[in-house]
């Protein structure tokens, strides 16, 4: 099928962007994309949010996933076959024991980089080098989790498990990249105030677990910096949910009037409770390299947004408006809060996240408003930002 945008060089300052080669109709999806690789966070696979280990899908039953959040095993959810996971089809890998959502999952696992990062009898094995990797990452990126090492190493095993390692290489190289000084601020952000210790720290972990010749120059400090960027840059997060997904197939139900009423109060309610006992931290949470997304540029007023329906790394980008053939098709990287707030909060955000200062019609407009950020806004400056923008970014 003819796809309905396409991404074009822009400028050298801008990049690529997305444009629309037909016209879209509001709420159309405009496309559905594979990532190239993903991988789950590390504390969200050790905090027991059990997801495919290829594809990201959840593998709890939304009853379990409720309860697991709760912390409550009592709990019984109504409407059971609303729930999609099918455990009659999950596999594990038979060597390591990780499981995938599916046969097709654990094959194509295999095919692309799981017989590289097999970790066999040595799963539990702290002093396996893939495990002190994971580790070492793991004490240096604490939640709310925005990358990991494990996306880089599936990266690596790849193209070493590629028959057309140039293609791979390809591949990864059409993710745009930055100069070396801005490498350094995108590292900072994700490792902090340590990071040139962290950072050799994790590249000589990295080269004892994962070195390979052929790619010999990821394995250098320049190289391994540059990798580490592309991957803070234009990693796109990934949520998915049981429970989620039970909740919209239960909304979609056609009930009476009463039972339709008693279904939403306990749903509200059911999520008030999780809030107390968990948190922010609803979902399966990782990340993935997709090439059409990563070309969509950021507005304050986007025409488009991204989301995971089908419960897996699938990414579905929809149309928030009419988008006329020609148009540039955005993206926001910001939260409804945030692109609430001052055009210098806004900037401020997408500087430190991104590296850039943003220039669409909303902040062009608003381009003589003062520098300043108005007091209730200086008291929502700092902690929240990085949460509320993960937040945004894993949305089911």
């Amino acid at each position: 099928a003819g796809a309905a945008a396409e991404a074009r060089f822009i400028s050298s300052a801008k990049g690529k962007g997305l444009f629309a080669t037909r016209n879209i109709r509001k709420g159309e999806t405009v496309f559905v994309e594979r990532p190239v690789v993903s991988s789950q966070f590390l504390w969200n696979a050790l905090y027991n949010y059990r997801a495919c280990d290829h594809c990201l899908r959840a593998l709890e039953t939304a009853e379990e996933n409720a309860q697991r959040l709760l912390g409550k095993s009592s709990l019984v959810l109504p409407h059971p076959e609303q729930c999609s996971i099918r455990k009659d089809l999950h596999q594990q890998c038979p060597r390591c024991q990780v499981t995938y959502c599916s046969a097709e999952c654990r094959q194509a696992a295999l095919e692309q980089y799981h017989q590289v990062l097999c970790l066999g009898p040595s799963r539990d094995d702290p002093t396996h080098p893939l495990n002190k990797l994971q580790e070492a990452w793991r004490n240096m990126h604490y939640p709310p989790e925005t990358s990991s090492i494990m996306l880089m190493a599936r990266m690596v095993a790849t193209i070493k498990q590629a028959k057309d390692k140039e293609w791979w290489i390809k591949a990864f190289s059409q993710f745009c990249s930055k100069t070396a000084n801005e490498e350094e601020e995108i590292v900072h952000k994700l490792l902090g105030d340590k990071f040139k210790g962290q950072l050799e720290l994790l590249r000589l972990l990295f080269t004892e677990a994962l070195y390979d010749e052929y790619l010999s120059r990821w394995f250098t400090p320049e190289g391994f910096r540059s990798l580490f960027a592309l991957v803070g840059t234009n990693g796109q997060g990934i949520g998915t949910s049981s429970l989620s997904q039970w909740v919209h197939a239960c909304d979609a139900l056609d009930l009476p009037m009463l039972q339709r009423e008693e279904l939403d109060a306990f749903i509200d309610q059911l999520y008030k409770d999780i809030e107390k006992e968990s948190g922010e931290f609803l979902n399966c949470e990782g990340s993935g390299l997709y090439v059409l997304q990563s070309c969509c540029n950021h507005s304050c007023i986007p025409n488009a947004e991204t989301s995971f329906p089908e419960n897996n790394f699938l990414l579905h980008l929809t149309a928030l408006e009419d988008i006329e053939a020609g148009e540039e098709i955005c993206i926001s990287y910001l939260d409804c809060c945030q692109r609430e707030r001052s055009r210098h909060s806004r900037n401020k955000i997408l500087r430190e996240n991104y590296l850039f200062t943003c220039s669409c019609p909303k902040c062009l407009a608003q381009a003589d408003d003062a520098d300043v950020t108005s007091d209730e806004e200086e008291e929502g400056e700092g902690e929240t930002d990085d949460a509320e923008l993960e937040d945004e970014m894993t949305d089911v």
